[in-house]
């Protein structure tokens, strides 16, 4: 059976017009003006299905082709919309919630279809929260196989000291389901009875940062994830949300591997 693409190519060389330029996905997708996304073309930067593509007019069916700019796949899916998301204190990681309390649908509504938070942050932690409902990306970003790196700023009781930090770094902390080290420690301010710290790791685990500091006697006054992967909180206010550039998508896609 002739590969996709190479399907695509003769009915174009036959005068057969279905499906779209390639440019103009392309230039959809974020990458700039149709000329600017012929020249990504002709420099042999884009693949269709795996095959390399340096001839212009060539047209592509979104639908059931896959296109890469520079080995990243592009999301061809016009319905599918990935958020950021700043979740307050006292919200739920969840979209429903039987006993009333406020979740995340009370941020985001019912305006996208079928739409679901990529990992959660527990009732008191604060921060930058994924939503997709664009399944493949959701099961990547979750997967513990892609698990991208997050950052999060914490207040602890207590001064920590460098030594601390430097040791969660290189030798970890023991849990009750095993060892963890932190991928960074920082210490950004610190008093005799407080000090901010901000941390780095990639393990996905239920309040891993929490049971930490927690391991070692510095309880956790305030957690903040500000950035999952390449994507940054920035100055999203809590209880608002926005939705991803076809460019922060694309980062995320070539984090988890797709």
């Amino acid at each position: 059976m002739p590969h996709a693409y190479s399907q695509a190519k003769k009915a174009h060389e036959s005068g057969n017009n279905e499906g779209i330029r390639l440019q103009k996905i392309l230039a959809q997708a974020g990458f700039g003006s149709r000329r600017k996304c012929e020249e990504m073309i002709l420099d042999g930067r884009v693949e269709v299905d795996g095959e390399l593509v340096t001839e212009l007019g060539s047209r592509v069916d979104p639908k059931r082709q896959e296109v890469r700019v520079d080995g990243s796949r592009i999301r061809l899916n016009n319905r599918h919309v990935t958020l950021a998301l700043n979740k307050p204190k006292r919200v739920l990681s969840t979209m429903d919630d039987p006993k009333g309390r406020y979740t995340l649908r009370d941020i985001v509504g019912d305006k996208y279809e079928r739409i679901f938070h990529m990992g959660r942050l527990d009732y008191d932690s604060e921060g930058l929260i994924l939503m997709t409902n664009d399944g493949e990306l959701s099961q990547h970003v979750m997967h513990p196989r892609y698990e991208v790196a997050k950052t999060y700023v914490v207040t602890l009781d207590g001064h920590l000291s460098g030594n601390v930090c430097r040791r969660l770094v290189r030798t970890g902390v023991q849990l009750d389901d095993g060892w963890i080290k932190l991928d960074q420690c920082s210490i950004i301010d610190a008093n005799r009875e407080t000090t901010i710290v901000k941390v780095v790791l990639h393990s996905g685990k239920n309040r891993i940062v929490r049971r930490i500091f927690g391991a070692i006697g510095f309880p956790v006054r305030r957690l903040v994830r500000t950035q999952i992967g390449p994507i940054k909180l920035g100055d999203l206010k809590p209880g608002s949300y926005r939705v991803l550039s076809d460019a922060e998508v694309r980062s995320l896609s070539k984090a988890v591997g797709l």
